[in-house]
C-alpha cells in the first residue's frame, strides 16, 4: 500500500493536500532527534512549559477563523460548528494546564524511624511520544494527549490523520512559535497503516497514543507485540441510549437526534442504538421525526447547514450496507419528509448521505452490532428496564451509554449496571475534561482526561536518601 497522502474534500471531491509520505528512514531520524530533544525540554521548568502551551493557545485562538475553514474543507463538518471544536479544545487544554502541578508533583514517602532517611517518588517523562490522531475531531482528540505529554516533559511526534493533515501542520507551527525547543514537536505524514506499524517499533519511541478504530488499535497491538511498548488507545463505540417510559419525550428526542446525527454521526461516542420503552415508543418516534425534519443537509460552508457529508464514498457504502441489511431483515425506514435530504441536489463528487431513522430493528442487525459511524438512528422497542440493560450490554464496545428518565435515582441505578466507561443520565455525547475518558471492552485501553490525564506520560522513579553520615 502506498504511503502517499492524498486528501480529498468530502464536500467537493477535490484533492486539497498531497504529500509523498514520511519514509521509515525519515521517521527514524525524526525519532532520534525527538529523543535528543528530551533534555532541553527537561531543562525547562514546568511553569515555563505551561507558559508555552498557553501562548500556543493564544495563537490558535487568533487564527480560529482560518482553522475552522480548513477543518470544514478537510472533513466536512458544517462551518457553523467547526470553530466550536477549536474553542472547546482551548478550554480543555487550559483545564489540563490547571491540573499539571498537582498531577506531576513529587510524591513523599512515609517517615521511617531513622529521621535521616528521606524518601520520595518523582515523575519522569517516558520519552518520545507518538500521537496518531483521528480525523473526526482532530483538534480535540489530539490535545488530550499533546498537552499532558509536553507538560510532563516528553517530546512528541504527531501523526495527523491523512484526512486532516493541515491540523498537524498548524499545531506543530503554532507550538514552536510559542517557544517549544527545536524538535520537541515534530510531524510525520503516514498513509500506510502497515508502515505505521513499523514506525511504532522504532526503539526511540517510548509511548504510542492512538485514537481511531478498534481494528486499528488491535493492529498496532499486534505490530508491537515483540516490544514492551505502552499503548494508550481511544477506540470505537456502538453507544446505546435507553428512553424510559417516564422520559420527557420532546427534550429527549431533540438530544438523541443531536447525539446521533451531529458531525454526520461520525463520533466515537455518537448514539448508535436507541432502546425505547414500548409504552412511549410510537410517541418518541414521532418526536424524533419532528426534530429531524428541521435539519438541513447541504454545503458545509453554508452557515445554515446542520449536516454535512460523511468522510468518503467508502464510508457512504459502509453506512448504506448497514441500512440495507436492516431493511432486508425487517426494519422499517421512517425517516421524515425533508426537502433538504435530497442528495441529488448536492455535488455528485461529494460524499453526502441523508440521515435515516429505522424502527423494528433487532440486535442481530449490523446497524445495532457494529459501529456504523454515520447519521443513522435505529430504534428498538423494549418492555422493561431489565431488557434494556441486557441489550445495551450485548456489545463488544463500552464507551458511553445514556439513560433518559425523570427518575434520576433510577437512572443512576441503571447506570451502575451498564458496561461503559461513561454513563449519562438525560445527556449524551459530552466528554468532560474533569472526568476520566475511558473505553471499556473493545472501546479502548488506558485513560485520558480527568484526574488521570497525565498518568500515561510519566514513569515513576523512587528515591531513598540517607542524609546523615554513616
Amino acid at each position: 500500500m502506498s504511503n502517499q497522502i492524498r486528501t480529498v474534500s468530502p464536500s467537493t471531491g477535490e484533492v486539497i493536500f498531497e504529500h509523498p509520505g514520511t519514509s521509515l528512514e525519515q521517521a527514524r531520524k525524526i525519532a532520534y532527534s525527538a529523543k535528543a530533544a528530551l533534555q532541553p525540554l527537561k531543562d525547562i521548568s514546568l511553569a515555563d512549559r505551561k507558559a508555552i502551551v498557553l501562548k500556543a493557545l493564544e495563537i490558535i485562538t487568533a487564527n480560529v477563523e482560518l482553522l475552522a475553514k480548513e477543518l470544514t474543507l478537510q472533513m466536512g463538518r458544517p462551518i457553523a460548528y467547526t470553530a466550536g471544536e477549536i474553542d472547546t479544545m482551548c478550554l480543555r487544554a487550559r483545564y489540563l494546564v490547571s491540573i499539571a502541578d498537582k498531577s506531576l508533583q513529587v510524591i513523599p514517602g512515609d517517615m521511617e524511624r531513622e529521621k535521616e532517611i528521606r524518601k520520595f517518588v518523582k515523575k519522569e517523562p517516558v520519552g518520545p511520544v507518538l500521537i496518531s490522531a483521528a480525523w473526526n475531531y482532530p483538534y480535540l482528540i489530539t490535545i488530550n494527549a499533546l498537552v499532558p505529554a509536553l507538560l510532563a516533559g516528553n517530546s512528541v511526534i504527531l501523526r495527523p490523520s491523512p484526512q486532516t493533515p493541515l491540523v498537524g501542520e498548524r499545531l506543530v507551527s503554532y507550538f514552536h512559535e510559542a517557544g517549544l525547543p527545536p524538535n520537541a514537536l515534530q510531524i510525520i505524514h503516514c498513509g500506510s497503516f502497515d508502515l505505521l506499524g513499523e514506525i511504532i517499533n522504532i526503539p526511540e519511541i517510548a509511548l504510542v497514543c492512538y485514537i481511531g478504530s478498534t481494528k486499528g488499535g488491535i493492529c498496532l497491538r499486534e505490530a508491537s507485540a515483540r516490544r514492551i511498548l505502552p499503548l494508550n488507545l481511544e477506540l470505537g463505540g456502538n453507544d446505546p441510549a435507553y428512553v424510559r417510559e417516564d422520559a420527557e419525550l420532546v427534550y429527549t428526542a431533540k438530544q438523541i437526534v443531536d447525539g446521533a446525527v451531529f458531525n454526520s454521526g461520525q463520533s466515537c461516542c455518537a448514539i448508535e442504538r436507541v432502546y425505547v420503552h414500548e409504552s412511549v415508543h410510537d410517541a418518541f418516534v414521532k418526536e424524533v421525526q419532528r426534530e429531524l425534519a428541521s435539519y438541513k443537509l447541504g454545503d458545509p460552508m453554508d452557515k445554515s447547514t446542520t449536516t454535512g457529508p460523511v468522510i468518503s464514498h467508502q464510508a457512504v457504502a459502509i453506512i448504506q450496507s448497514h441500512i440495507t441489511d436492516a431493511l432486508a431483515a425487517g426494519a422499517v425506514d421512517v425517516t421524515p419528509q425533508n426537502r433538504a435530504f435530497d442528495t441529488s441536489a448536492l455535488p455528485s463528487k461529494g460524499s453526502f448521505l441523508a440521515p435515516v431513522v429505522l424502527t423494528g430493528v433487532t440486535n442481530k442487525m449490523l446497524v445495532m452490532r457494529e459501529e456504523t459511524f454515520g447519521p443513522v438512528i435505529p430504534i428498538m422497542k423494549v418492555s422493561s428496564d431489565e431488557e434494556a440493560v441486557e441489550l445495551m450490554n450485548e456489545s463488544e464496545y463500552g464507551l458511553t451509554a445514556s439513560v433518559w428518565t425523570r427518575d434520576i435515582a433510577r437512572g443512576e441505578e441503571l447506570g451502575e449496571q451498564i458496561d461503559a466507561g461513561t454513563v449519562f443520565v438525560n445527556r449524551c455525547d459530552y466528554p468532560s475534561p474533569d472526568l476520566a475518558w475511558i473505553g471499556w471492552k473493545n472501546s479502548g485501553l488506558g485513560c485520558s482526561l480527568g484526574p488521570q490525564a497525565f498518568d500515561a506520560f510519566y514513569r515513576l522513579k523512587s528515591f531513598h536518601l540517607r542524609e546523615a553520615q554513616v
